[in-house]
């Protein structure tokens, strides 16, 4: 069977601007994309920094990989180019989310920088804001974690292409904010994030002094240090 490409195709921009649906929600949409090994805690930051967001009346959506999967991706598979398809799929789910003005938290593996390089160049390409967060926790810790028992089932063979076994993880150069999540607390990982939308003028107070765009240098956070 031959899949067929649509053809004759032209984006239909509306009579409503990307600022206009930002405006009334006093916060400008953005993409938080949380990448790191299986375990390292992405989703647990991903779910309590929704909640912090919704309590201070910041609309927020949460882009999940079990929840993908069960879905827009339930026809594929863990094989690299089903990877790809996988994260450019939710790349240009959650860009549609950012056009109506909404910040996105899309956590996934997606252990290959080109792939998350494309996403970021996907919005970009559009002026629509970005933000990666490299959830670092060292591969013994997210083992000893296990929370679904996968790392387990990978060393016994069951499980195969299972990434940071026998599929690799390239380490983001990019990352706009690094959490070492083996040695902070939750807690603490919350503040950090909402400390740098803030500062970066996505949500709250507008910082003095703060480029438009977010910094290019990713800033590292370690249990004690501040933003």
């Amino acid at each position: 069977m031959v899949m067929l490409k649509a053809v004759n195709i032209k984006s239909c921009e509306g009579l409503v601007s990307i600022e206009d649906r930002h405006e009334p929600l006093h916060q400008r949409g953005v993409t938080i994309w949380f990448t790191g090994l299986s375990g390292s805690g992405k989703s647990t930051i991903a779910m309590a920094l929704e909640k912090a967001l919704f309590e201070k009346r910041n609309p927020s959506y949460r882009l999940d990989s079990d929840d993908v999967r069960l879905g827009i991706s339930k026809d594929l598979g863990f094989s690299k180019k089903d990877r790809k398809e996988n994260i450019r799929r939710i790349g240009e789910v959650s860009k549609l989310f950012v056009k109506a003005g909404f910040i996105v938290l899309s956590s996934f593996i997606s252990p290959y920088r080109s792939d998350r390089d494309k996403v970021r160049r996907l919005h970009e390409a559009e002026n629509l804001k970005f933000i990666e967060i490299f959830v670092d926790c060292p591969l013994a810790e997210t083992e000893r974690r296990d929370p679904k028992g996968l790392y387990k089932q990978a060393r016994k063979g069951k499980i195969k292409n299972f990434t940071g076994i026998d599929d690799p993880y390239e380490l983001p150069v990019r990352a706009d904010l690094c959490l070492r999540t083996d040695q902070l607390t939750l807690e603490e990982e919350v503040t950090a994030v909402l400390d740098y939308l803030e500062c970066n003028q996505i949500i709250g107070v507008q910082c003095l002094n703060q480029s438009d765009s977010t910094s290019q240098n990713p800033k590292v956070i370690r249990s004690g240090a501040s933003v």
